[in-house]
């Protein structure tokens, strides 16, 4: 007997299959016979793919700065994981991580290598912020819960320490196992070009289609040589929207020229969530096929490559003995106008609509699905 069936999904490539869970995992897939707890009738009709991994987000509910309810930006959109992304540091990451514990959605932690995390724009301007053991003593505590490290490298946030934090991160990421480091890039100094040097196989770049002066292109609008290098060294780029950290032109030109996102993330938090340019990860995805991404590809940057990049091998696909992790969504043809952090428009023919989510096997309507009655009983 399984726990729940869903009944004609289709996938992405167009696929259409039976998917059925048990005791939080994927159980069987394609024509499945048998009888379950609850059975959902997709008829074909709406799309399925694994869970959608947002793998930066902020959503430490006592954070000053930047702050939300994981279940507001996660399940009611549709989206299965999230990934806060250095909102806590040492000092608050065992408060972050009991409140996480209460939400439906699967919540992880990049570490803030400050151990006072986000309490201020500025927490690396402060080298004894800087705490390895602090790091290494929180790493060890809570091992299933960090699956990386986060630095924020903009002047805003170094002051007059220059690269120094980045370079004091790298030894925190040798000394730990190796996790994935995501770095933040915005405002120089330090200069991108430098950033780009210390990083390696793994590591992240977020924001990386900004539209700031220390963005990836040149003034000619050329990818810089230190960014094509970093790629080839397997760095991995980030999308994270975010307020201020994306620009459709940076992003139209750079996939041009064949510089895709590995991720596709959205750097939300109340704020932006509610009054934009973010809204939700489903329309920052809406955004990039706008921009000329396939379905596929987009979907992609949210599962598989989500998951890969932060080694979360028991999720990002539909496969037998992974999480019960599934988002079922909509592909409409609805023209929209979306915003970017420039406030730049652009229209678009399509628009990603999520409408439930399977966590752990359990079934979940979203908002927009509620406010459709698509799947009342």
């Amino acid at each position: 007997m399984f726990d729940l069936i869903l009944r004609q999904a289709r996938l992405v490539d167009d696929t259409v299959i039976d998917i059925a869970l048990k005791d939080g995992k994927i159980a069987a897939l394609g024509e499945v016979t048998g009888e379950a707890h609850e059975v959902r009738a997709l008829n074909g009709e709406y799309y399925v793919s694994a869970g959608w991994i947002d793998s930066h987000v902020h959503c430490y509910q006592k954070s000053p700065i930047y702050h939300d309810e994981p279940d507001s930006i996660g399940i009611n959109t549709g989206v299965t994981t999230v990934v806060d992304a250095g909102s806590t540091g040492a000092d608050d990451i065992d408060e972050f991580y009991e409140l996480t514990r209460k939400a439906a959605t699967d919540v992880y932690a990049l570490l803030n290598i400050s151990r006072v995390g986000l309490i201020a724009q500025n927490e690396l301007s402060n080298m004894a912020n800087i705490d390895k053991a602090a790091v290494r003593d929180a790493v060890k505590r809570h091992p299933g819960f960090i699956v990386g490290i986060k630095a924020r490298m903009s002047s805003s946030v170094v002051g007059d320490n220059g690269i120094k934090p980045l370079e004091r991160a790298k030894e925190i990421q040798r000394e730990n196992g190796e996790l994935p480091l995501m770095v933040h890039i915005g405002n120089n100094p330090p200069d991108l070009d430098e950033i780009a040097g210390l990083l390696t196989s793994g590591d992240i770049i977020t924001h990386c289609y900004n539209g700031k002066p220390n963005r990836i292109l040149t003034p000619a609008g050329e990818l810089r040589a230190s960014i094509a290098n970093a790629i080839q060294r397997g760095v991995r780029l980030d999308v994270g929207h975010g307020t201020a950290s994306f620009s459709f032109e940076v992003a139209k030109i750079a996939i041009k020229q064949g510089i895709f996102p590995h991720t596709i993330s959205s750097d939300i938090y109340c704020r932006n969530r509610i009054n934009g340019p973010v809204h939700s990860l489903g329309a920052v995805m809406s955004k990039f096929l706008s921009i000329g991404l396939s379905l596929q590809q987009v979907i992609d940057c949210v599962t598989s490559n989500a998951a890969d990049g932060l080694r979360l091998k028991h999720k990002g696909r539909l496969s037998v003995g992974l999480d019960g992790d599934l988002t079922i969504f909509e592909l409409r043809r609805q023209p929209t106008m979306f915003t970017d952090s420039e406030q730049q428009t652009l229209t678009g023919e399509l628009l990603l609509s999520p409408l439930a989510a399977v966590r752990a096997g359990k079934w979940f309507t979203t908002e927009q699905g509620k406010a459709e009655h698509v799947f009342d009983l």
